[in-house]
């Protein structure tokens, strides 16, 4: 089957996908690589690479060879560079997050439906062995009702993380920690737990000297009932991610991988009236699935050419965009705020302070 081509924009975490791609030679061929400092990416580019290093955007657009544009840029450049990509024709990933407001992902939605163009957001911590047994479980009927969840990002960034100039702004990282460093944890909760109905959160900066939020507090309640806390500081003395879930048959705890908490040592432990060898026979019968960057990779890949696929939609990229807005919301407000939003409401148009 024919190859993907694709053309990375931006090669700081762009190396990460670089490297995914490498992983994966059978469906992806990296036409181009784009950044307005070529030597990052010179600096990881093999010599004999035929991989085209260019700092003008335009090029990449302009090659009709290039299907799929990575954008792998600063957040504030997303949804411009998301935009023009599917505008000169071109089917997108973009790294979290999609956008910093519900109205421009409705905006990229538009545009989606005029061009027939896919956007696949940037969730690849649904991609590995633990997340895809917890999911079996669930769908084997023996995991039942969910009642709590919890979650830590507990991660260390000091002030050498925030010496690039445009982190830690408003403007630059367009927010805090709940937006570049939870967003991901989040995803997760209504992966596996579905929709949020309501969220209460405290945030405030109390490790580094920045403009935005480095720790917060979640109280969040889905919309099946079930109950949800989440904890993000950027000031743990180690790099940790950590979930828990508690249902009426089992509890699923992740290992503490800071990066790839869908992978690692997951624990299922059965409560009774389930058995622990019915648990394990669903694990045992889960197939080996391909974790983080590059099993979202192959999805991607097998939505371009008509397989099977799990890619992350754009509708999902709203759910997760949403849930950020409230979280904002209702920390300005110290009120719980209800979701599904809409036009009209306090953040819809986004949460940047004025």
């Amino acid at each position: 089957m024919k190859k993907v081509n694709v053309a990375i924009i931006g090669a700081g975490i762009g190396q990460k996908h670089y490297n995914a791609y490498l992983q994966l030679p059978d469906l992806f061929e990296v036409s181009a690589i784009c950044d307005t400092n070529v030597a990052r990416a010179e600096a990881f580019v093999a010599p004999q690479s035929q991989t085209k290093l260019t700092a003008d955007f335009d090029e990449i657009l302009s090659d009709p060879d290039i299907e799929l544009v990575d954008i792998c840029l600063p957040p504030h450049l997303h949804f411009s560079f998301t935009a023009r990509a599917m505008q000169a024709g071109k089917d997108v990933i973009c790294e979290k997050p999609l956008s910093n407001s519900v109205a421009d992902v409705d905006r990229l939605i538009a545009i989606s439906k005029e061009t027939g163009r896919t956007v696949y957001p940037v969730f690849q911590y649904r991609f590995g062995n633990g997340i895809a047994r917890l999911m079996a479980l669930i769908e084997s009927g023996l995991a039942g009702r969910a009642f709590v969840a919890s979650m830590e990002t507990h991660w260390n960034r000091d002030a050498v993380y925030y010496a690039v100039d445009w982190r830690g702004t408003w403007k630059g990282e367009q927010g805090g920690a709940i937006l570049g460093h939870a967003i991901h944890m989040h995803d997760l909760l209504s992966f596996v737990l579905g929709s949020v109905d309501n969220v209460y959160a405290k945030v405030d900066t109390r490790v580094n000297e920045i403009e935005v939020e480095d720790c917060a507090a979640l109280a969040i309640q889905m919309t099946s009932g079930a109950l949800a806390t989440s904890s993000v500081t950027l000031g743990g003395a180690t790099n940790t991610t950590r979930l828990r879930f508690c249902f009426e048959g089992l509890t699923a705890e992740s290992g503490s991988n800071p990066y790839a908490p869908a992978e690692g040592d997951w624990t299922f432990t059965a409560r009774a009236p389930v058995t622990q060898e019915k648990v394990d026979a669903v694990i045992a019968a889960t197939p080996e699935q391909e974790g983080g960057q590059v099993g979202f990779s192959r999805q991607v890949f097998n939505a371009m050419r008509g397989l099977e696929s799990e890619f992350v939609n754009i509708a999902e990229a709203r759910r997760s965009i949403e849930f950020v807005s409230a979280v904002y919301q209702s920390a300005r407000s110290g009120l719980p705020v209800s979701l599904p939003m809409k036009d009209g409401d306090p953040t819809y148009q986004g949460w940047i302070p004025t």
